[in-house]
């Protein structure tokens, strides 16, 4: 957990029973209207990663975005979108992963990164874990190394994180929430 985790965790704001009854839905929409907290958050990042010879930041579609471009720019490395099935425009390899009801798909660019290049995969939540493990898995089949998976969020009740570390990734979460929180 990151020094401001406690203070982002604060900003961010629990919506109950949204999408359906029962969910307690993390928004991170007031983090990042909070200029203060935002840039807290991105010096998480930033205070992790800036000595680990990152050459990408790859982000997953889209909430990723919000928090890989900004990354990439303070620590000098390439960001790479991870992109859901038929929004990228060139070549691209995919990943399929199971939801809860069905079946979704992760895109890259055949050609984003090179061989052994070091790649930080970054979302805005764990939940489940499959779409974060379809984009490691997208990433090592393109020739780049996985040196982490980071979020804002960590839901370990749902068990993905534990899954990510189970498939050998290592896991950073700037906060967590448990269910009843």
């Amino acid at each position: 957990m990151s020094i401001y985790g406690d203070y982002i965790k604060s900003v961010i704001r629990t919506v109950p029973d949204w999408p359906e009854k029962g969910v307690n839905f993390r928004d991170i929409t007031p983090l990042l209207q909070n200029s203060a907290a935002f840039r807290k958050l991105i010096d998480s990042f930033v205070h992790r990663y800036q000595e680990m010879n990152l050459d990408a930041i790859a982000a997953i579609d889209a909430r990723g975005f919000i928090i890989g471009a900004p990354l990439a720019y303070e620590l000098g490395c390439s960001f790479v979108p991870v992109r859901k099935k038929g929004k990228l425009p060139f070549k691209t390899i995919s990943e399929t992963y199971t939801l809860e009801y069905g079946h979704s798909e992760v895109e890259l660019h055949s050609d984003a990164f090179q061989k052994d290049d070091r790649i930080l995969l970054m979302d805005d939540l764990i939940a489940t874990g499959g779409t974060m493990l379809a984009a490691a898995n997208l990433i090592q089949r393109s020739g780049g190394q996985v040196v982490e998976t980071a979020t804002i969020i960590d839901l370990p009740e749902l068990g993905g994180s534990q899954k990510i570390r189970d498939a050998g990734y290592s896991v950073f979460a700037v906060c967590s929430f448990t269910e009843d929180e």
